[in-house]
């Protein structure tokens, strides 16, 4: 089978690592792994953060350049399905539709994201592409339960919705964690990432004088991270930026991961942390609730007393995690379910 791949929001060869270059890289090693030859079909990054009608205009005359190009390229290669990775009113998927539409094959899309409130706005133009694109999906994978809130309320008549969880890029389990200390995972960006790492040091005033914290991250905000830690001396540890390897170490080197996630779609470090069986420390907010093992202590504050309650609190068996992570996480199962949603875009 021989498939077009697409990312929009950040092409896979992009050089500034983040969640959506990683499940995209996921995705093509998932769609490789259940036998298919997968193309990138483009590498233009549709994206408009700031709502800027020229660049959105300009992008779309792009498009238009490159879109014949692109029709020849899949004609010649023999593509039997278009998938196009993460389409949002940002950064819409501007050529997919297209493009399937002219090789007279199945259009598929993976984490689609409705947003009509925008229409009308700055990003009319390109949220009204984001609509189109998503009205012309045969199949649509969604990877949250509030993404498919929004696709089943407007989903047109015969689109297929399919639910893939996120997962990790791998076939096996890693090494079982066998430390006690807290790790943190997370990029320094201010806006981002600063609400969480300000519970997290609202937390661990609240938990005993013995317990100890690494830090694993780095970006533009270290400085005042490493003010929120200041209070705590050589309780809190920062281990900088990691390549794959040492942040494995570090894993297994924890007790336990705490991630608040204010604000987060979902986080791959809460997947790579369950499946070193570690118990995970987090709100329970909409996208990161899909992603971590079923809790067994419903009910606590979501804020600092409700984290340092979850962070006391008995955990689960880590080899219940890494159980849980094997069953919904990983390769093998993400590769079946794009096999079946394939299957019903009637291209197997």
């Amino acid at each position: 089978m021989r498939l077009a791949f697409y990312a929009p929001l950040k092409p896979l060869a992009h050089p500034v690592p983040s969640g959506d270059r990683a499940m995209a890289r996921a995705l093509l090693l998932a769609l490789t792994h259940m036998g298919s030859q997968v193309d990138l079909a483009a590498s233009l990054r549709s994206r408009d953060g700031s709502g800027d009608v020229a660049v959105q205009r300009s992008l779309l005359d792009q498009v238009d350049h490159l879109l014949p190009d692109i029709v020849d390229q899949g004609r010649a290669a023999g593509w039997q399905a278009w998938i196009t990775y993460h389409n949002y009113y940002k950064a819409p998927d501007l050529i997919g539709p297209a493009a399937a539409r002219a090789l007279g094959i199945p259009y598929l899309l993976i984490e689609a994201t409705r947003a009509r409130k925008r229409l009308g706005g700055p990003w009319d133009a390109f949220a009204r592409a984001a609509e189109a694109a998503s009205d012309a999906a045969a199949v649509v994978f969604y990877l949250t339960e509030r993404d498919h809130e929004a696709l089943a309320a407007y989903a047109p008549s015969g689109q297929n919705l399919v639910h893939l969880p996120p997962f990790l890029p791998r076939a096996d389990l890693p090494i079982m964690a066998s430390g006690t200390h807290l790790l943190a995972v997370g990029m320094m960006r201010a806006a981002a990432k600063l609400p969480s790492y300000q519970l997290i040091a609202e937390t661990l005033a609240l938990l005993p004088s013995q317990t100890k914290l690494d830090i694993a991250g780095d970006g533009p905000a270290r400085a005042q991270v490493e003010a929120l830690m200041a209070p705590f001396g050589t309780r809190v540890q920062f281990l900088g930026a990691l390549g794959s390897n040492t942040l494995a170490q570090a894993y297994g080197r924890a007790g336990a991961l705490i991630w608040p996630g204010v604000d987060e779609a979902f986080g791959m470090t809460y997947l790579e942390a369950q499946a070193h069986g570690l118990p995970v420390i987090a709100q329970d907010r909409p996208g990161v609730r899909d992603v971590l093992y079923p809790r067994t202590y419903p009910g606590v504050d979501e804020g600092a007393a409700g984290l340092a309650a979850l962070a006391l609190s008995q955990h689960p068996a880590p080899q219940d995690i890494q159980d849980y992570i094997r069953a919904k996480h990983l390769l093998p199962v993400a590769a079946n379910t794009l096999r079946a949603g394939l299957a019903q875009a009637g291209v197997l």
